[in-house]
């Protein structure tokens, strides 16, 4: 458990030190191609609700997706975490301007908002999940909290991966709890989890 758990700190700290050292008119360029691949997808041009993050400075910017998705009449929802049990439920947001920092200077939505249940909320969804890297199987590597997989592991809908298409390694170590996604969408397109 330890050497996994040590394999993984590793890979972590190796492509954060990437992503924080990216030249910003290249991460620009990227995350737009990456926002440009994801309204063009079918299932999100059917989904009715979006789930989305807000990104940290180092993640892969989604604002784009998510002013596309409003644009177009589909219900928009941030996670809102909770530390202690580190589980996370999604609030259904009508404006970006509703997401307020929280103590550690992450957008989340306020907690009085609507309640995305997919349980009840039957219209189609999809969620896009950050991840530092992903391998081709479509498992990611987070911050090791462990808050999408404990959420993914209740989730029907079609999960997307975002991803620079140079973070996707072969395998990355894995748990028990661990959960794939379904797509891994990359600034050079798309690709189905499982494929080479």
């Amino acid at each position: 458990m330890n050497s996994i758990r040590k394999v993984k700190d590793e890979i972590r700290a190796e492509y954060s030190a990437r992503r924080a050292s990216m030249d910003p008119a290249e991460k620009k360029r990227r995350d737009d191609a990456i926002c440009r691949a994801a309204v063009s997808l079918v299932s999100f041009r059917y989904a009715e609700y979006v789930l989305l993050y807000a990104a940290t400075e180092n993640e892969i910017n989604v604002k784009e997706i998510a002013e596309a998705a409003l644009a177009r009449g589909k219900k928009i929802a941030f996670p809102r975490c909770d530390k202690e049990s580190h589980t996370m439920q999604y609030h259904i947001v009508s404006s970006l301007d509703e997401l307020e920092k929280d103590s550690y200077g992450i957008l989340e939505p306020p907690p009085e908002n609507p309640i995305y249940d997919p349980e009840k909320d039957l219209g189609s969804a999809v969620c896009f999940v950050p991840g530092l890297v992903y391998d081709k199987a479509g498992y990611r590597l987070g911050y090791g909290k462990g808050f999408y997989d404990r959420y993914l592991s209740h989730f029907s809908g079609c999960t997307l991966g975002v991803v620079y298409s140079d973070y996707i390694l072969p395998t990355v170590p894995r748990g028990r709890f661990d959960v794939s996604v379904n797509i891994l969408l990359t600034e050079k397109g798309v690709k189905m989890t499982g494929e080479a």
